[in-house]
């Protein structure tokens, strides 16, 4: 995992907002998704893209991940949205409302033609029930699909449910797009806490992401992004037992049976260990 990228916090900012793409300069963010859609008006969107684009290919923005989310498929503004953002050539561009493979290979052709250069990934937001019923398939469509973005807000909707503790209603359809991520071998991010001034609430969505397994989550205000950063890094016990692990293994090679603070040692604690210190050695590149 040399070239592992955190995503611990992903943070919408819209690209209409001056002040708000100077001040992302500024956030410990580990990701930046530069909003096309939701956060700018119809009568915005034009000078929106231009400012995303400037912003991506400003060199302003240090070691973070920075994205473009363009509008939809079908919108009149996807196309210009896509054209500019392949040319800006951000780590990623982020569709929403992505719901089959065939949409994948589509986009996908798409930013090969505008002439998007290799490391400009496709981010799909899984966020229909469609999407959740053909979510493997979605996931696996092609190598220039890095990350799965969960569109939890619109899926809520979709399904008629509602936002409650615990996210009950949602469970299937992350555990779902979790489990076609990590088949695909891609990341996925979870969805947006939509109370900023609920930090308890929120804290509690982080850990039960992290507790399913998401690489973090999407985020709508700057206030999140501490908590999400810590939730989703590794902690000082999990970094020193994961290190414990790898030095009991090491020590005994040979011995037939390896044991670490008591527990029994195989090679999925050591690949579980290798993947923790991969990851903790990352945020802290990202950090220093």
């Amino acid at each position: 995992m040399s070239d592992f990228t955190p995503l611990r916090s992903v943070l919408y900012m819209p690209s209409s907002n001056a002040k708000a793409l100077e001040k992302a300069k500024t956030l410990p963010v580990d990701a930046v998704i530069f909003d096309l859609e939701d956060a700018v008006a119809p009568d915005a969107k034009p000078a929106a893209r231009e400012a995303a684009a400037a912003a991506v290919s400003s060199g302003e923005y240090g070691r973070r991940t920075l994205t473009i989310r363009v509008n939809g498929l079908g919108t009149e503004w996807h196309d210009d949205d896509l054209a500019a953002a392949a040319q800006a050539g951000p780590a990623g561009v982020v569709v929403p409302k992505v719901n089959s493979a065939d949409e994948v290979r589509g986009l996908v052709a798409a930013l090969e033609k505008a002439g998007a250069p290799d490391h400009t990934k496709l981010w799909a937001m899984v966020e229909t029930p469609q999407a959740i019923f053909d979510v493997r398939e979605l996931a696996a469509a092609s190598d220039r699909l890095a990350v799965l973005v969960m569109g939890t807000n619109d899926l809520v909707k979709e399904l008629y449910a509602e936002h409650v503790p615990g996210r009950a209603p949602l469970l299937t359809s992350l555990s779902l797009s979790l489990l076609a991520a990590r088949a695909a071998g891609i990341a996925i991010v979870d969805g947006v806490y939509n109370d900023v001034k609920d930090t308890d609430g929120f804290l509690a969505e982080c850990r039960q992401g992290r507790e399913m397994g998401f690489d973090g989550k999407t985020l709508i205000h700057p206030g999140q992004i501490e908590g999400a950063n810590e939730a989703f890094a590794p902690s000082e016990r999990a970094v020193e037992d994961a290190r414990g692990i790898l030095q009991a293994w090491e020590d005994g090679k040979g011995s037939g049976v390896v044991t670490y603070n008591g527990k029994m040692v195989e090679n999925l604690h050591v690949e579980s260990a290798q993947r923790t210190l991969a990851i903790h050695d990352a945020v802290r590149a990202l950090e220093d």
